[in-house]
């Protein structure tokens, strides 16, 4: 397949709202611009400037992290606007965009340095994507590591309306649901915030509940679980009854492992369910409720399984479009993935980002 071939538009997604494109930060130097002057001189005096901030989670000469027709010369994917105007949004003719920028100041060990790698990713975002393309949103980069400081961030930057969401890894230091992390779901649903978990982790921990593996195939298969384990921390410590306008959307999550997940939290809930008193209806209905997923990657099935598998799932207001650009998730011009019901894929395409996205 040609570079042309695979840009050329596709029908099916002009006018959609993208809700995963993943813009790249060129750089550490690219960020002194942006960064508060005390952590500009701090990051210059101990060289950190020329510091490779890639997220591990994602390395980026990963061959399933950048499509062969997406690789730049030199460069890391994405990190240009003219490029990721010219691969993705163009040719996709999509309506809106948010940009989910993947950066290893999440995984910083010292919160301060993280805050203010975060602070910065997100001055850059805006500076250079939001203020050149009218097309773009974003999702607020926080370090999660501590609940405190990521809350601060998010209010600096709860003015501007072109933040749509907070973006965190799935697997981190501690399960998402935890207390330590309720200061940032305080102040996501107090500005209507939804949070997006992305598959990934900060590496405080392995991957799998293995134990470490030696490769990226074993980190890759296990985000899954990490997901699957992320949403069960959120339900079963009271997040969504704490925070009742708090909405989640699981990120590159796969999709398919979910309706069997909801059938076993259910099946468990029944019998251990004196241990939350505050879960007090069936788990798979506030998930369905309160969590939306995007589209891409959905693990690839033929269209009759992969019907009984949304047929499963309980509700056509879940699924989001994503093209996940530049990730190697798909072939050809169309994102989209073969065998999702027309009424659901209507919806998919520009009602549920709305309705999940109140900034939009």
């Amino acid at each position: 397949m040609s570079a042309s071939e695979a840009m050329a538009p596709a029908a099916s997604t002009v006018g959609a709202i993208d809700c995963d494109l993943h813009p790249a930060v060129p750089n550490a130097k690219a960020l002194m611009p942006y960064m508060d002057p005390y952590w500009r001189e701090h990051m210059l005096r101990r060289g950190l400037d020329s510091e490779n901030y890639d997220l591990m989670a994602f390395p980026p000469a990963a061959p399933i992290n950048v499509r062969p027709d997406w690789k730049p010369a030199s460069g890391l994917p994405g990190s240009s606007l003219a490029v990721l105007q010219a691969q993705a949004l163009d040719p996709l003719g999509v309506s809106l965009a948010i940009c989910n920028v993947l950066h290893g100041a999440q995984a910083v060990m010292s919160e301060d340095l993280s805050a203010a790698l975060c602070r910065g990713v997100n001055n850059w975002v805006a500076g250079e994507l939001l203020d050149r393309d009218p097309r773009l949103r974003a999702s607020i980069l926080v370090p999660q590591h501590s609940g405190e400081l990521a809350a601060e961030e998010i209010e600096r930057l709860a003015g501007d309306r072109r933040f749509v969401q907070v973006l965190m890894l799935a697997m981190a230091e501690l399960p998402p649901g935890r207390r330590q992390m309720w200061p940032i779901y305080r102040a996501a649903e107090k500005h209507g915030l939804p949070i997006g978990l992305h598959a990934g982790s900060t590496f405080r921990h392995p991957p799998s509940a293995a134990g470490w593996g030696s490769t990226l195939l074993e980190d890759y298969v296990s985000y899954a679980q990490g997901m699957s384990a992320a949403l069960n921390s959120l339900l079963v410590e009271g997040v969504f009854q704490k925070f009742p306008d708090l909405k989640v959307v699981l990120i590159e999550s796969g999709v398919t492992w979910l309706p069997a997940s909801m059938w076993r939290v259910n099946k468990t809930w029944r019998g251990v369910r004196s241990e939350v008193p505050w879960l007090n209806r069936l788990p798979a209905d506030i998930i369905r409720e309160r969590v939306r997923l995007t589209a891409q990657p959905l693990d690839a099935m033929d269209g009759e399984a992969l019907g009984r598998v949304l047929d499963q799932l309980g509700s056509d207001d879940m699924l989001l479009f994503a093209s996940d650009y530049p990730h190697w998730h798909y072939d050809g011009a169309d994102p989209v993935p073969p065998g999702i019901p027309p009424a659901m894929l209507k919806k998919m395409m520009v009602d549920n980002p709305r309705a999940t996205y109140s900034r939009l």
